[in-house]
């Protein structure tokens, strides 16, 4: 399964980047907007999840697809769950920082995933058991001694309302670590933790194809992570990962910064 994640995640990757030098090159690309205005599909996201639920459907025509733009239901056995462009909005500026992730689950846990960005070639892994690999190299967490050389990375949501909550709770962890990061890519956010790049990451509001791979990775490499679902006291829908040597300090100062109330 790692393999078949690895293989239509670089397949769309592909796609996606072919895509992008298109639309530097000043082909047009189509968008349309979701849940708000700032909340963009783009043509390129459906190209790409079209390609992947057709190469699974060849590989693994017995598995079920939840993906981003097509939706779907997790299945009695093997359910792959897609987000066929991870950081559209990074994608439509320019910016290099997003991904195709293709996870496989069961029971809704993921047992193999893989993150591929499209512009660095970079292609992150992991199984169930079995550790998390960037481009054949395992991966391990860092260890900061202390919270405040913690580096955290986040993510905002699309609702303004939530967002400024966010946005508080965020001002309110500064004086507490070393720095905060907004990449942009809930998948590849997970992936730094895994590598070291990051500390820890934490954000409300993801769904499902958000963290089914990253957060495999991340936790594969050593993390403490807990899913939406699992901490209700970080918030129903808080999914958050970090270096062990910080997770429980690092929990503490969220609790008393506000995260409940997000």
């Amino acid at each position: 399964m790692r393999d078949t994640a690895l293989q239509v995640a670089e397949e769309a990757a592909d796609l996606v980047r072919r895509a992008r030098e298109a639309m530097v090159a000043g082909d047009a690309v189509q968008v349309d907007t979701k849940s708000t205005d700032t909340d963009v599909v783009t043509a390129v996201d459906r190209a790409s999840e079209r390609l992947i639920r057709q190469r699974l459907a060849e590989l693994r025509p017995d598995d079920q697809v939840l993906g981003e733009e097509e939706g779907g239901a997790a299945g009695d056995g093997v359910t792959w769950v897609v987000d066929p462009i991870d950081g559209t909005v990074n994608f439509l500026y320019g910016s290099p920082c997003f991904a195709v992730s293709v996870a496989a689950q069961v029971g809704g846990v993921s047992v193999a995933g893989a993150v591929v960005e499209p512009v660095d070639g970079r292609r992150w892994t992991a199984v169930r058991g079995q550790g998390a690999w960037l481009d054949g190299r395992r991966l391990h967490t860092s260890a900061p001694e202390r919270l405040d050389l913690t580096l955290v990375g986040t993510g905002f949501s699309y609702d303004r309302a939530r967002r400024a909550r966010q946005a508080a709770m965020v001002a309110e962890l500064m004086s507490r670590v070393r720095d905060v990061r907004r990449p942009g890519a809930a998948s590849l956010d997970l992936c730094a933790v895994a590598a070291g790049w990051l500390d820890a990451y934490v954000e409300h509001g993801l769904h499902r194809w958000d963290w089914a791979a990253g957060a495999l990775i991340a936790a594969e490499a050593g993390a403490v992570v807990s899913l939406p679902g699992e901490d209700e006291e970080l918030g129903p829908d808080a999914t958050f990962a970090a270096a062990p040597t910080i997770a429980a300090p690092l929990r503490a100062a969220l609790l008393s910064s506000g995260i409940a109330k997000i």
